[in-house]
């Protein structure tokens, strides 16, 4: 199956409009969106911002329904009360009624978790890695696959909320592999990057993400891969104001934001 991954929003609903552009075009059969929907530099005070965006979701949830959606940390922290940056106290109900009004446009409830898998790759915010797996239940390492996701995707926030859990762990800053590697790999957001790689079984793909001043630290590009082969192509999108930045060659190593 072709599938495109939508990076992390962060208040950018235009991401939204690529996204929907490149699936009309019959590039790739569903999407999957690693959210990260609210929170953006100096964007505390504007909730009318927040509202849209998640509306903006919303909308492509009803529009295309069949696509996946992987919580990441800026999500879970309004309704876990764990303060990330750029939290908006003013947003917080907004954030959390309007994370409720996505759930309740998806017609599988399924489709919104912490993991998702499709043939041989696994999606999600920030990665998984055996130690963590370990760390849950040793017995999980040699279970079935789909074993392990439901038991990451039943997880109380007293697991998944720690530096280490497929929320917010970022491994691009370090040597580990992915999780069962071997046959899975890995999509990611959660770290800006400037151009999307793979390295260690991840596939980083956040280059939405922007410096304090606002300019985009990545190349505009999102990804569709093959399930199957676990091969991918980066398509070049319109940026924020409908033209086309220009893409950066695949780069090795990720930076931080």
């Amino acid at each position: 199956m072709q599938v495109l991954v939508i990076p992390d929003i962060h208040l950018k609903p235009w991401i939204f409009d690529r996204a929907e552009e490149i699936l009309n075009m019959g590039k790739a059969e569903k999407a999957v969106c690693l959210m990260d929907i609210p929170d953006d530099w100096g964007m505390e005070l504007n909730v009318e911002e927040y509202r849209d965006t998640f509306d903006r979701a919303i909308s492509f949830a009803k529009a295309y329904p069949e696509t996946l959606w992987c919580y990441g940390n800026h999500d879970v922290s309004y309704p876990w009360g764990k303060l990330e940056t750029g939290y908006s106290p003013y947003a917080e109900r907004t954030v959390i009624s309007k994370l409720d009004e996505l759930k309740d446009s998806i017609q599988d409830k399924s489709q919104i978790a912490f993991i998702h898998r499709i043939d041989n790759v696994l999606f999600m915010h920030g990665g998984l890695t055996a130690e963590y797996v370990s760390r849950l239940n040793p017995e999980l390492l040699n279970m079935d696959i789909d074993e392990v996701l439901e038991a990451m995707n039943s997880a109380s926030d007293k697991y998944l909320g720690n530096d280490d859990s497929p929320l917010w762990f970022r491994p691009q800053f370090k040597d580990v592999d992915a999780f069962r590697k071997e046959t899975y790999i890995q999509v990611v957001g959660h770290t800006p990057v400037k151009n999307i790689y793979e390295k260690n079984g991840f596939i980083s793909t956040d280059v939405f993400s922007t410096y304090s001043d606002g300019r985009q630290i990545g190349e505009s590009s999102m990804i569709i891969i093959d399930t199957e082969t676990r091969k991918y192509e980066k398509v070049p999108v319109m940026g924020k104001l409908g033209y086309k930045v220009c893409t950066v060659t695949v780069g090795e190593e990720g930076e931080r934001k």
